[in-house]
C-alpha cells in the first residue's frame, strides 16, 4: 500500500517545478530610478515569465524621464514560442507580439512582420544559457540582434545585503552593452552604460 501511494504521489506531482522571482531595484548612477520585477512559472520545459518594470527619473522634483515596459514570454524546451510586450519609453510606446507557427516564431512590430527560424531567444538574463546565443531577440523592439558574449572573470559583488562571489559576463549587441553577474546559475546583477555617460544597474532587493 505505501508503496503505491509512492507511486500515485510521483505521478500527481509535475516534473521540475519553476515558482521564481527576481525584483530588482534599479538605480542611474547610484540613486534608485524605479524596480524591475521577474517572474516565473511553469513545470518542466513549459516555462511563462512575467516582466514589469517602472522607471522615473526626476531632477528638481519634476519628472525627466519616464520608462514603462510590460512583457509576458512563454518558453517550451529552452526555447521562446510566444511574447507579448508593451514599451512606454518616455511617451513613445511600442508593442510587440510573436507566436510560434510551424518551426518559425511569427513577430508582429511597429516596423512590420519578421519571422524567425531555429531556437529564437530573448534576453533572457534569468536564463544563463543565454550565454551561450549568438542571436537574442530583443523584446522591446522584436528585432532579433547578433550578440557577442565575453566572460570577464569572477568578482565580488554586494546581493541582498551580502558579498558574494559571482562570475561577471558581457553581452554586446549592435546599440547595446550589458554586463550581467551570476552566482552559480543565480542572476544577480545588471549594468549597462546609460545616456550622458551615466550608468544603469540592478540590484536584488
Amino acid at each position: 500500500m505505501r508503496a503505491m501511494l509512492l507511486i500515485a504521489a510521483f505521478l500527481a506531482a509535475p516534473l521540475a517545478m519553476a515558482n521564481d522571482a527576481w525584483n530588482f531595484r534599479v538605480l542611474l548612477d547610484g540613486r534608485e530610478i524605479g524596480q524591475h520585477r521577474y517572474a516565473l512559472t511553469g513545470a518542466g520545459d513549459e516555462l511563462k515569465l512575467r516582466s514589469e518594470a517602472r522607471f522615473d527619473v526626476r531632477v528638481l522634483f519634476l519628472s525627466a524621464y519616464r520608462y514603462e515596459h510590460e512583457a509576458i514570454e512563454y518558453w517550451d524546451g529552452g526555447c521562446l514560442r510566444a511574447l507579448n510586450a508593451r514599451t512606454d519609453d518616455n511617451g513613445r510606446r511600442e508593442s510587440v507580439s510573436a507566436a510560434e507557427r510551424d518551426g518559425r516564431l511569427l513577430v508582429q512590430r511597429a516596423k512590420g512582420p519578421d519571422e524567425y527560424t531555429g531556437c529564437v531567444m530573448s534576453f533572457a538574463y534569468w536564463n544563463p544559457r543565454i550565454l551561450d546565443a549568438r542571436q537574442l531577440l530583443n523584446s522591446q523592439t522584436g528585432e532579433l540582434l547578433p550578440v557577442t558574449v565575453t566572460d570577464l572573470g569572477d568578482e565580488i559583488v554586494a546581493v541582498q545585503g551580502q558579498q558574494q562571489r559571482a562570475q561577471r559576463h558581457r553581452i554586446v549587441a549592435p546599440g547595446l552593452q550589458i554586463d550581467l553577474w551570476y552566482a552559480g546559475e543565480r542572476w544577480v546583477a545588471l549594468e549597462a552604460p546609460a545616456a550622458g555617460g551615466r550608468r544603469l544597474r540592478y540590484e536584488l532587493m
